[in-house]
């Protein structure tokens, strides 16, 4: 099997909550992703999707994604996509850094490869555990009665887990909003939920020593991503009485093997975009397995594709470690592909599909604005 020819794809995913707002005062629309489609020389098609989080919250931009996936695409004709490993190792030596291009591509390899061995791609991941995988929603920054109200909402929709978004300016509310914003979410809480308190890099160590000065006794949530830099985020470490997960500086496999060194943080959100595709976000789970942490699977955000991809991620990783995977497609109003994850127990498995189990709308995505071949 060789790739023969790739199709690049561009859609505008509108934010299904309005306005998203995330800490320093980011607010975002619409997402703008990069879809792909490698054509293998028997005619068997995989599907990779790369969504950035607009331009300022991490270093990507959908312009930039595009960009790169030109400089990626022509030096992957003629490869076996099967050979997901050595597809990756000729992206870096073709491009240095940009993992949110290299994720587009990388993740219709494994779609193909799942399509060429008749299985899915959790079983081609490891094998999934069999066990449903709650799900986590995406709570943006609010007004506190409001922010509980979407938590209820995603409750009664069967979510068990909340990423309930804080970090705001002093002149906007500061600690006390965001405390009150805490204290609000958790106020309905049942049992078996988990809440992430998620700063986005958002806080200082002042002001998240103020924040936690301000929280009354009992909460049970885990803080993740407080700071922009590792200097701050180890002085929230020393200071926080709550767990904490790693996001934003968690990107590569040196980033979570020197958060392990410095015994940083108790977990992580694997984010396969960021990674770089489900090749390096398998090493990372891998990683992060064998130092006990935790972890939530995710994507930045992303349509149908995207949450295919997180599903069968997550149905590899140990229960006892798997907090709970994002249904980025619940973010988004535009269908991209028919995707049916098995729900039971209060959560979700992979289909009993060859790859992704997916069909892509192709009339959805229109017509390709660049092609390889």
């Amino acid at each position: 099997m060789r790739i023969s020819r790739i199709d690049l794809f561009q859609a505008a995913l509108p934010y299904s909550g309005g306005v998203y707002r995330l800490s320093r005062g980011r607010t975002y629309e619409t997402f703008d992703a990069s879809i792909v489609r490698i054509t293998a020389d028997d005619g068997t098609t995989g599907w990779g999707e790369s969504t950035p989080f607009g331009s300022t919250y991490a270093a990507a931009h959908p312009g930039g994604t595009r960009a790169a996936i030109e400089l990626l695409a022509p030096a992957l004709l003629g490869r076996d996509p099967r050979q997901v490993d050595r597809v990756g190792d000729l992206m870096d030596e073709t491009l240095l850094g940009h993992n949110d291009a290299k994720a587009a591509l990388d993740i219709a390899c494994w779609d193909l490869f799942g399509k060429s061995a008749g299985l899915p791609v959790s079983e081609l991941l490891g094998g999934g555990t069999g066990v449903p995988m709650p799900l986590i929603s995406s709570i943006h920054a609010g007004e506190p009665e409001e922010m509980r109200a979407r938590v209820a909402d995603h409750r009664a929709r069967g979510y068990r887990g909340h990423s309930i978004k804080i970090g705001t300016h002093d002149r906007d509310g500061g600690p006390a909003l965001d405390a009150a914003r805490i204290v609000a979410c958790l106020a309905d809480r049942r049992p078996g939920e988990w809440f992430l308190v998620d700063a986005n890099a958002g806080l200082t160590p002042e002001t998240a020593r103020r924040l936690f000065s301000l929280l009354p006794d009992g909460l049970d949530f885990v803080l993740e991503s407080p700071c922009a830099t590792w200097r701050e985020t180890l002085a929230v470490r020393r200071a926080s009485p709550y767990p904490l997960l790693l996001d934003e500086l968690a990107v590569d496999d040196a980033d979570l093997a020197h958060a392990i060194e410095l015994d940083a943080a108790d977990g992580f959100g694997l984010k396969i975009t960021p990674a770089g595709g489900l090749t390096p976000a398998r090493r990372q789970r891998d990683i992060a397995r064998a130092a006990g942490l935790v972890m939530t699977v995710q994507d930045t955000v992303g349509s149908d594709i995207s949450y295919a991809a997180i599903v069968h991620l997550g149905a590899t990783v140990p229960p006892d470690l798997l907090r709970c995977v994002l249904k980025t497609s619940d973010m988004v109003t535009l269908t991209t592909a028919a995707f049916e994850p098995v729900e039971a127990e209060g959560g979700v498995l992979p289909p009993d599909l060859p790859g992704l189990g997916i069909e892509v709308d192709e009339a959805v995505l229109g017509a390709p604005v660049a092609s390889w071949s």
